[in-house]
């Protein structure tokens, strides 16, 4: 089996989703999953029907009108005539989701995100799965949530490596070229769960896990992987060659093109994942396996934009030590933020987090409670493996740093 994952930006219109059949085509696609994320922007514009259907429901039809007139665009692009079946699919998936939002008794915002955000990736394959069975490529459409079982930890669940092991190997068929949702599993309830954002590479590295699968491939727009995002910084190269320790640190401090999950089940059975461009499918791309060094050996550029920089000092000048952090700590995962960095002395504590909840105010709050404080919101986060003093200066040109934390591979820089 090989496993292939095609994101957003790849299917984003009609010509999309026919430069991924011509992907297919060159690379060939015997015994495939292909695993396949929302269209587009959909994902962002599902959030705006969620924040609408809590705080302004006025605009919710308006908002998921949009949604519909964006896939039935690349409907008609797509198929000669709209009495095609696969119209009558993807209104029938319209159709559940607007019962969904009606019917919906549940307050718990996460818990609505995930049964409303999952349409996207349903609706993005069954028009793929109907689209490659026109053009002659016979494929047969998976629900992923029948197969990836998960807690019900809703926008991040944790995979039941067991049950859904168990799913993987009693149902699949091998033998056939199958088209599937990332992102997405469901819980014990059968209640959609989502795997956290960009978590339709993990998706591939669960089934390659499970199926024992001979590669993973991420297909994207860039050549492969980049020491930097090119968004953010010029004159990006090509890593050609990442061994799976260095990915999952470059992974674990943000880089983009890798979701941090990924790499682990990769890596314990040793399948070897290739990260190439769907516009030049027959490229080197970067190949992340085991026991092979970083080519070219550069200063490697992570930024995470819009976190929050909170320092803590003792009321009373005393130590910040054990008893104190494991407070700070139990806080931290009381309202859920993800911790980037932490720094500590004496009678201090930083740290930088990532405010995915909204629950920043409620923490400031209870911290108070026990220590004096102060917040620098929006800041960004840089964090350099394989630094040199050029790469540092290049950070910190023109911005004020509010906390440095070196080791020996890493240095990581919050700045305002």
């Amino acid at each position: 089996m090989q496993i292939f994952k095609f994101g957003g930006a790849s299917i984003k219109d009609a010509s999309g989703v026919k430069n991924l059949v011509s992907v297919l085509q060159k690379t060939g696609y015997n015994k495939t999953l292909v695993v396949v994320s929302a269209m587009g922007k959909t994902t962002n514009a599902l959030e705006l029907v969620i924040k609408n259907y809590f705080e302004n429901k006025k605009a919710l039809q308006s908002s998921l009108q949009e949604v519909k007139k964006y896939h039935n665009e690349i409907l008609l692009d797509l198929f000669d005539h709209d009495n095609h079946p696969v119209f009558k699919t993807i209104s029938t998936f319209f159709e559940e989701l607007n019962t969904i939002l009606k019917t919906n008794k549940s307050p718990d915002y996460n818990f609505v995100y995930d049964q409303v955000i999952g349409f996207g990736e349903l609706i993005s394959t069954a028009i793929i799965s109907a689209y490659l069975n026109t053009v002659g490529i016979k494929n047969n459409w998976l629900d992923v949530r029948e197969h990836i079982k998960t807690d019900s930890y809703y926008r991040r669940a944790n995979v039941n490596w067991e049950a859904t092991q168990s799913l993987i190997a009693s149902t699949f068929d091998r033998s056939q070229l199958h088209i599937t949702q990332g992102f997405l599993g469901s819980d014990a309830n059968n209640f959609t769960t989502t795997l956290g954002r960009e978590g339709s590479d993990y998706t591939a590295a669960i089934y390659a896990y499970c199926l024992n699968a001979e590669r993973v491939t991420i297909w994207k727009d860039v050549p492969g992987v980049l020491n930097a995002d090119p968004r953010y910084f010029e004159n990006a190269q090509l890593l050609n060659n990442i061994s799976y320790r260095e990915a999952i640190e470059l992974a674990f401090y943000g880089a983009s093109v890798i979701h941090p999950k990924t790499l682990q089940p990769l890596q314990q059975k040793e399948i070897p994942l290739y990260v190439k461009s769907f516009l030049k499918p027959q490229g080197p791309g970067t190949q992340i396996g085991k026991n092979i060094t970083l080519e070219p050996m550069v200063p490697c550029f992570i930024v995470k934009k819009n976190q929050v920089l909170i320092s803590l000092s003792s009321l009373d000048f005393s130590y910040i030590v054990e008893d104190n952090i494991s407070d700070i700590f139990n806080l931290l995962h009381l309202h859920k933020m993800k911790v980037e960095v932490i720094q500590n002395s004496a009678i201090s504590f930083s740290v930088c987090i990532d405010n995915i909840y909204n629950k920043l105010e409620d923490l400031l709050q209870h911290l108070k409670a026990k220590f004096k404080v102060s917040c620098h919101e929006n800041v960004s986060l840089y964090t350099i493996r394989h630094y040199n003093q050029s790469a540092i200066d290049q950070i910190e040109s023109d911005k004020i740093v509010l906390l440095k934390q070196l080791t020996q591979e890493t240095v990581q820089v919050v700045t305002k």
